[in-house]
């Protein structure tokens, strides 16, 4: 994924479907310097991960 698209959806008041390991995540933030999103899955909302912009796929 992008990071202008990261950013949009994480600015977005709609949820996206985007995945991360075959699992739906929420984007939190994006930092644009390192091409990392704070992400958590919809699931284990208290888990919370930096991960590579690279590893996201929009549905």
């Amino acid at each position: 994924m992008n990071v202008q698209r990261a950013q949009e959806i994480a600015a977005s008041p709609v949820m996206a479907d985007v995945i991360y390991n075959d699992v739906s995540i929420y984007i939190q933030h994006v930092d644009e310097n390192n091409g990392t999103a704070r992400i958590y899955s919809l699931s284990e909302p208290e888990n919370e991960l930096d991960v590579s912009l690279e590893k996201l796929i929009e549905q």
